[in-house]
């Protein structure tokens, strides 16, 4: 098959221009990564901030509005918690809807804005097997760490291990950025880490293997420079990055891709009470790649039930593949968002694609300050980026609440008839 042509030349969209546009048309379902996005990226999970007024627009906006995530709503660094703190002692999320609705997990943890999980897809020893990985990994870095940060006290190192091992309940995770500050601007040194990280989750993969679960789970690099074989490349750390940075064990069907088509399958169920891919879809037993999504897309979704769609997202990356030409691009959100772009083209939508510059926070990425987009994309990119905001999560959140004001303005004219 061959590779997907570029987009032909167009103007990038201000953020106005896009609430202008999103005013008129077609019903929309805006898909929205979270971090870097709607909060600021930082090196311990825990110390994530979400607004009030960022979670009660969301709610406005019931009906188009679904996250898509690789991160989780439940667990003790799940949003689910951040939502609880933001909220405390002035609402109820769970009673008043203002929990996040859409897809955690990379697309196979579902939730409802009153905070009902279901995990589509997922076996009770798939589950078992997750549990019990955060604790193997936090053995196993005690026992590593001391030959990598010789340096650094037991307690200063235990503390760190705390940061680095996310206890995701359908992801459990290792988040370097503690790691790769305590080492600071030493290459070499987060390359160790790295390398290490890499080790200690394909020993992880051996054991489900051996488990009997050999076809349940991959790894999931971020960013990352795309795939090969199968396989998400990682981006080394070098001088002026930390490259790859979250290595998290995934379930397999965990796909943003996937998710993508999730939430348009309950986006038009919801609407029309009929759902085109089938009641209990979800993405552990389709093909992966995005011409098999396309066309299960046509051939099972009439066009005049398909939403215009925007996807948001600020994780893509693409560098230079060397001296043979051409470029390496990856990041956790490029999937998903290509895949929104050719829908849009496949079903005549208009589809829009935002990003989010989340260079600002605590962990090393790219910067949009100059409108370049070096590092995130390039003059060849598939990927056409309609909307860019270089303000970050803060000027995102505004426009969020203005788009969700101008939502519930319609709505309330509509009811009142005037």
């Amino acid at each position: 098959m061959s590779a997907p042509m570029k987009p032909p030349a167009r103007s990038r969209l201000s953020p106005a221009e896009l609430l202008e546009e999103l005013s008129a048309g077609r019903p929309w379902l805006l898909v929205q990564d979270l971090d870097g996005v709607c909060m600021e990226l930082v090196r311990d999970p825990r110390q994530r901030r979400l607004d009030p007024d960022y979670l009660r627009a969301a709610r406005q906006l019931e009906g188009g509005f679904a996250v898509l995530t690789n991160g989780e709503h439940e667990g003790s660094r799940g949003v689910n918690r951040l939502v609880e703190q933001a909220l405390a002692g002035s609402a109820d999320p769970a009673a008043e809807g203002l929990y996040l609705p859409g897809l955690g997990a990379g697309g196979v943890q579902l939730q409802s804005r009153h905070g009902q999980l279901t995990h589509p897809g997922v076996s009770e020893a798939e589950l078992a097997f997750l549990a019990a990985a955060p604790a193997w990994l936090h053995a196993a870095l005690a026992q590593r760490l001391p030959a990598l940060l010789p340096a650094a006290a037991p307690e200063q190192r235990n503390g760190l291990i705390e940061m680095t091992v996310l206890d995701n309940p359908l992801s459990p995770s290792l988040n370097l950025n503690p790691l790769m500050a305590a080492v600071g601007d030493e290459p070499a040194r987060r390359r160790d880490l790295q390398a290490l990280a890499l080790e200690l989750l394909r020993a992880l993969l051996k054991q489900a293997a051996s488990a009997g679960l050999g076809k349940s789970f991959f790894l999931h690099l971020a960013p990352n420079l795309g795939s090969e074989g199968g396989q998400e490349r990682l981006k080394p750390a070098d001088q002026s990055s930390s490259g790859s940075t979250d290595f998290q064990l995934m379930l397999r069907g965990a796909l943003k891709e996937v998710g993508l088509l999730v939430l348009i399958n309950h986006w038009i169920q919801r609407r029309t009470g009929t759902a085109p891919l089938g009641l209990e879809f979800h993405g552990r037993d389709v093909p992966h790649d995005h011409a098999s999504l396309l066309e299960l897309c046509t051939s099972c979704i009439d066009p005049a039930l398909m939403p215009r769609l925007v996807g948001v997202g600020d994780t893509i990356t693409s560098q230079p593949a060397g001296a043979g030409g051409g470029w390496l691009r990856g990041g956790s959100d490029r999937g998903f968002l290509t895949l929104l772009q050719e829908l849009g083209g496949a079903f005549g939508t208009a589809n829009r694609v935002l990003l989010v510059d989340s260079s600002g926070g605590e962990v090393d990425r790219p910067s949009m300050a100059d409108g370049r987009l070096e590092g995130l994309t390039d003059p060849e990119d598939p990927l056409w980026i309609d909307t860019t905001m270089a303000g970050g999560p803060g000027q995102y959140i505004r426009w969020f609440r203005d788009l969700a004001a101008r939502q519930q303005g319609e709505a309330d004219q509509a009811r009142t008839g005037s």
